[in-house]
């Protein structure tokens, strides 16, 4: 007796079909897992044994061989259980094989046969319905993930019993209502740092303005106590919502991760990430024996934030690179390449120096020069020039501490990233990509176009800060945000002097 389900297991970032094939001969009884499993599938005969047993269907007499094809591709994941127990089934003749052909089943069993949560439904989901297979049995916890996929049908269980209970009725189950994207996407409310609570800080405000409208990088350098982390922290709350299907993309990556917890749809918020200074370079970056994402792949469609930036080592920091420029990171293992996305805003917050106080005009610094030395060489220039927006944040006077009233609320600032946004959209996608931080240097000229005196005005500021190819491109890009936070279509001599004001100061040095 012989029978073949559909499963899938995650490789990388992608959901790999695999062929559960089970054959039930005579001879001693005996169960054989075959087809590269790892260790967590290589255990699940025992697993396998007290759900079926549990469930009243036991394992049949004979011997069992399953097989998990392709056979060259390294299986690993709890997930495949489901698939396996069903073959069994199938072969054994109590499951009609025709009610279960052209379904996909994802699921870890426990000793009493309850269907667990499973990660990666969402990507093994996507990959169903670009198979045009008919739909997908998972656990009910995962329900809320599978279900906002169109095109696919979507059965859940709570336990063995009960999926074979419904498969062995004279009818098919009733697959659950498919969802529209708007019935299962709403906007969430915010739950970081509102704008209107941070006093004073105009300069830094305007900066973070620009940054989430032109998806631009970021670093706050200023004195203890300046509100750096607080800026930071409002970031999230000046950004639009996530579309539906930048919700798929960033919800495919946690679900991969294994991140989402039981019950969770679509992530609706911008991810923002601010992972500690002792993280390693395969945390942030991604990696592993088996290549996993990481904190840039997470923080996609959101924010990475490193706070005390040089306080991470610097073979860490230099992995941000890549991903930085190109917005994706590639892993790269003996039998496998696996690709990651990675387009998210860079925003940090770092002292100017050991002690703090370099910057500031009011406290002596107590830092040796040869330690200030040790401190700027902790970021590198190659990373430096890869940030579009470099602002001092000063210590706020008693003044403006004890002044009344609130500032510009970020629901405000919101509306006008909106605005600007759209403007981008309307513009940029056509060429293929969506903000301003996104234009390749071939299309600088076509799309970032500078009146005669706003080229004079680079050029002249290009001589004097002796700036390099990608800073002088990074401030034309950013100097195109300015203008469509404005509503201009071209970029005047105001635009690009607002753009050098971020870009031409010394984040280690007082600013006279």
């Amino acid at each position: 007796m012989f029978a073949k389900i559909i499963s899938a297991t995650i490789t990388g970032f992608d959901a790999v079909p695999i062929h559960v094939e089970t054959d039930i001969g005579g001879g001693l009884p005996g169960l054989a897992l075959v087809g590269l499993p790892d260790t967590s599938i290589s255990e699940s005969k025992e697993r396998l044994r007290a759900a079926l047993k549990n469930s009243s269907c036991p394992l049949p007499a004979g011997r069992i061989t399953i097989n998990l094809a392709p056979a060259d591709i390294k299986k690993e994941g709890s997930g495949l259980d489901l698939a396996i127990a069903v073959s069994i089934l199938v072969a054994d003749g109590i499951i009609d094989a025709e009610k279960v052909s052209d379904l996909v089943f994802i699921g870890e069993l426990s000793l009493n046969g309850e269907i667990r949560h499973s990660r990666g439904v969402l990507p093994i989901a996507l990959m169903a319905c670009q198979k045009q297979l008919k739909g997908i049995v998972i656990p009910t916890t995962n329900v809320d993930e599978a279900i906002v996929v169109p095109g696919i049908e979507v059965f859940a269980f709570a336990n063995l019993r009960e999926l074979v209970a419904a498969f062995t009725s004279p009818t098919l189950p009733l697959p659950l209502r498919g969802a529209k994207p708007e019935d299962k996407f709403e906007n969430e409310s915010f739950s970081h740092v509102n704008l209107e609570s941070i006093k004073g800080q105009l300069f830094a405000r305007r900066a973070l303005e620009i940054a989430a409208a032109g998806n631009h990088n970021l670093i706050l350098a200023g004195p203890p106590g300046a509100g750096k982390t607080l800026l930071a922290r409002a970031l999230p709350t000046i950004l639009p919502p996530l579309s539906f299907e930048e919700a798929l993309d960033v919800t495919r990556i946690y679900s991969v991760k294994g991140l989402l917890t039981p019950g969770k749809g679509l992530i609706r918020t911008r991810p923002f990430r601010d992972p500690h200074h002792t993280i390693s370079d395969i945390g942030l970056i991604g990696g592993g024996r088996i290549p996993a994402p990481g904190e840039v792949s997470l923080a996609h469609h959101g924010v990475l934030f490193l706070d005390e930036l040089p306080e991470f080592p610097k073979a860490v920091l230099e992995v941000l690179r890549e991903p930085l420029t190109s917005g994706q990171v590639t892993i790269s293992r003996a039998n496998q390449t696996s690709v990651f996305p990675a387009n998210f805003m860079f925003a940090a917050a770092m002292n100017p120096c050991p002690c703090g106080f370099s910057t500031d005009p009011h406290k002596e610094c107590v830092c040796s020069t040869k330690q200030l030395q040790q401190y700027r060489q902790k970021l590198s220039g190659p990373l430096l020039d890869r940030i579009d927006l470099q602002v001092q944040v000063p210590r706020l006077m008693p003044e403006e501490l004890v002044a009344k009233g609130k500032g510009e609320s970020s629901e405000k600032v919101r509306k006008r990233v909106e605005k600007a946004r759209r403007f981008q959209l309307k513009r940029n996608q056509k060429h293929g990509f969506n903000l301003n931080a996104q234009i390749p240097s071939r299309k600088l000229g076509e799309i970032c176009r500078l009146c005669p005196e706003a080229t004079n005005l680079l050029l002249a500021a290009a001589r004097k800060f002796s700036l390099s190819a990608r800073a002088y491109d990074k401030i034309i890009r950013v100097a195109r945000t300015i203008a469509d936070l404005a509503g201009k279509k071209d970029i005047a001599p105001p635009h690009i002097a607002e753009a050098l004001q971020f870009r031409t100061q010394d984040i280690f040095s007082r600013n006279n």
